[in-house]
C-alpha cells in the first residue's frame, strides 16, 4: 500500500497540452526538461491570467467600478491572490508534481513571497500607470470600439478601465519571468 502512495505523489496531472508541450521541448535538447516546464509554469500562468482579468473585470463592471485608486487596488489585489492559489496548486500537480514529496506549506509560504513581491510591483505599476494608459490609448481604441457602438463616447470612467487592463497586461508579462525563475530556483530548487 505505501508503495501505491509514494507513486501516487510524484504522479502528474495528464491533460491534453501534455504532448503539445513536450513536443516543443523535446526541440532543446538536453535543456527540455526546463522548457518543458517553462512551457507549462507559462500554460498555469495562463490560467491564472484568465482568473486575474476576469475577476478584476467582474469586479469592475459590479462592485468596485474604478472610480478611484482604492477600488483599482482592491480589485486588482482580490483577483491577483485568486490566481495565487490557482497557480500554486497547478504548480504543484503539474508543472512540479516531483516537488509534492516536500512540504506543501512551506512550498505555499515560498510560493506566495515569490508571488507578493511581484504582485506588489505590479500593483504599483498599475496604480500609477492605469491613468496615463489609459487616456494614451483611448483614442487609439476609440476607432475599434465605434465599429460595435456607434457614436460611443469615453468616459473617465472607461478610460480608466481600459488602462487598468493595459498594465495589467504588461505587469503579468513581467511577473510571469520573475514568478518562473524565483520559483525554479527557490521554491522548487530541489527538483532536478
Amino acid at each position: 500500500m505505501m508503495s501505491y502512495w509514494k507513486s501516487f505523489a510524484v504522479r502528474t496531472i495528464r491533460n491534453p497540452l501534455d504532448v503539445i508541450v513536450q513536443t516543443v521541448a523535446s526541440r532543446f535538447g538536453r535543456r527540455s526538461k526546463e522548457v518543458e516546464r517553462f512551457l507549462r509554469f507559462s500554460v498555469v500562468g495562463a490560467i491564472g491570467f484568465v482568473v486575474d482579468f476576469g475577476t478584476v473585470f467582474i469586479l469592475q463592471a459590479t462592485i468596485l467600478p474604478p472610480v478611484n485608486s482604492l477600488n483599482v487596488v482592491i480589485a486588482t489585489a482580490t483577483a491577483f491572490t485568486l490566481a495565487i492559489i490557482s497557480n500554486f496548486t497547478w504548480n504543484r500537480y503539474w508543472t512540479y508534481p516531483e516537488s509534492r514529496s516536500r512540504s506543501a506549506k512551506r512550498q505555499l509560504t515560498q510560493f506566495t513571497i515569490v508571488s507578493i513581491i511581484g504582485g506588489v510591483a505590479r500593483t504599483l505599476w498599475i496604480r500609477f500607470a492605469y491613468l496615463p494608459l489609459g487616456v494614451l490609448l483611448m483614442p487609439v481604441a476609440l476607432p475599434v470600439i465605434e465599429i460595435f457602438r456607434p457614436g460611443y463616447s469615453p468616459s473617465p470612467v472607461a478610460e480608466a478601465k481600459l488602462g487598468t487592463m493595459v498594465a495589467q497586461f504588461i505587469g503579468v508579462i513581467v511577473v510571469l519571468f520573475w514568478n518562473f525563475f524565483a520559483n525554479r530556483y527557490w521554491t522548487y530548487r530541489h527538483v532536478k
